[in-house]
């Protein structure tokens, strides 16, 4: 749908501001640093924008840190097994990111040399990489004049034009009124819209007097800033339920196994678990044991939420050769997503 009142957007005020303003990130070259001539490095500008998928800035620091410290390259990441990147994701989630990243390094190295396309369009063609993380390489390290449009800016552009309908009705369009306010200064103006919509234009707050866009802001001028962006109708997440069964023999060790390697969280490390369905049934203990029950774990995935009640005992190994058997002091180096670590705590395995 077109916008009711697409007035442009003052490139030219946004990119002062940030000059001014701009965060201070370990994946980011500052704009002054821009200005002698240092240019953002596509590995790690990559790096970041998957990271940053469904995930705060606070929460990815240490993670970005920590890769780039061990992987310093892309010919180093791709040259890593798959289970070394796993086990380092573990506790950011959506860990199809985690695959995809892999998989487009080693695209990277064997199709293009090691070096990343320098245009959108080049960018998409690699796995993981869609419109958004492919512009917003393409701008903040080549300055490729085109729109980066990510969830920050939805918020933004919902309150500069006053946009009466969902973002997702309008998305096309605000892209669009984006995409005509791109200076030659590309790279600049994506990483300071950015940084408006994490620091000024925030979702519970606006900092109106202190925005560069507040001459020209409608939700401003109506007086209620927040009231935008108009949030879609909620549809209620359908519940799964299951059992997680936390196995520990003689000596301590607790027992791991690896998930399927296509579906949800494939690849990663767990304890075994019922089926998830919509009734929670009876257990089917895999080992014999005196088993005990804790407190049901939750964890709220995109599509559902999954219950999971929490069974623990010592077993003999007899029978148990799809896993593995791990110290105690080594599950903090093991692939856990945060849905068995929660699951281990719960049995006493912290």
């Amino acid at each position: 749908m077109p916008l009711a009142n697409p007035h442009p957007i003052d490139s030219t005020s946004v990119l002062a501001w940030y000059d001014s303003h701009a965060r201070e990130l370990p994946w980011r070259v500052a704009p002054s640093d821009r200005r002698q001539g240092v240019r953002p490095d596509p590995y790690r500008v990559w790096l970041s924008e998957v990271m940053l998928q469904q995930t705060t800035v606070a929460a990815v620091k240490a993670y970005f840190v920590r890769f780039t410290t061990l992987w310093p390259t892309v010919l180093d990441l791709a040259a890593t097994p798959l289970e070394s990147v796993l086990r380092e994701w573990a506790g950011l989630g959506y860990y199809a990111r985690a695959r995809n990243l892999h998989a487009c390094a080693k695209a990277v190295v064997a199709e293009h040399g090691g070096a990343f396309p320098d245009s959108a369009a080049g960018l998409q063609s690699l796995p993981g990489i869609g419109p958004y993380t492919s512009a917003a390489i393409a701008a903040i390290c080549f300055d490729e004049r085109v729109a980066v449009l990510d969830g920050n800016l939805d918020r933004v552009l919902a309150r500069y034009y006053a946009l009466e309908v969902p973002v997702r009705d309008a998305k096309e369009a605000l892209r669009g009124a984006l995409q005509l306010a791109v200076p030659e200064r590309a790279g600049d103006f994506a990483q300071a819209m950015m940084d408006l919509g994490a620091t000024i234009c925030a979702p519970r707050a606006a900092m109106c007097l202190v925005c560069p866009l507040h001459n020209d802001c409608e939700a401003r001028r109506q007086g209620e800033p927040t009231r935008y962006p108009i949030k879609p109708v909620k549809t209620e997440r359908p519940v799964r339920k299951g059992h997680a069964f936390v196995m520990r023999d003689a000596a301590g060790d607790v027992y791991l196994q690896s998930r399927p390697p296509k579906g949800l969280l494939a690849g990663m490390t767990e304890v075994p678990t019922s089926d998830w369905s919509d009734d929670l049934g009876e257990p089917n203990f895999p080992a014999e044991g005196d088993w005990r029950r804790h407190e049901q774990v939750v964890h709220v995935f995109t599509h559902f939420r999954l219950e999971l009640e929490v069974w623990s005992a010592q077993v003999a190994p007899d029978g148990l050769d799809a896993g593995w058997w791990a110290p105690t002091k080594a599950l903090k180096g093991e692939a856990l997503p945060t849905l068995f670590r929660k699951v281990l705590a719960e049995a006493g395995f912290s």
